[in-house]
């Protein structure tokens, strides 16, 4: 399945865009998504860094199934204080 991806903030600006097309397999999950951005994007994050999911607006583990048509979006990590 091929499914949209938006990237925010620090991740937008590494990415140079905002919107990366990702292609997974039908029985996908959020870490097989990951594995693939990761890929794609290997200047993303460090291996180190856990990249946050939302999947359909709520923020989503690693096992989380994804479905066709799902709005699925990358959040980096947030400092301040």
């Amino acid at each position: 399945m091929e499914l949209n991806v938006r990237l925010f903030a620090l991740y937008r600006e590494r990415a140079g865009r905002s919107l990366v097309s990702v292609s997974v397999s039908d029985e996908a999950t959020v870490a097989d998504l990951i594995d693939e951005v990761r890929r794609q994007l290997p200047s993303l994050a460090p291996p180190e860094v856990q990249i946050v999911v939302a999947v359909n607006t709520d923020y989503a583990d690693s096992e989380v199934a994804l479905h066709p048509g799902d709005d699925v979006c990358l959040i980096p990590p947030v400092s301040g204080g």
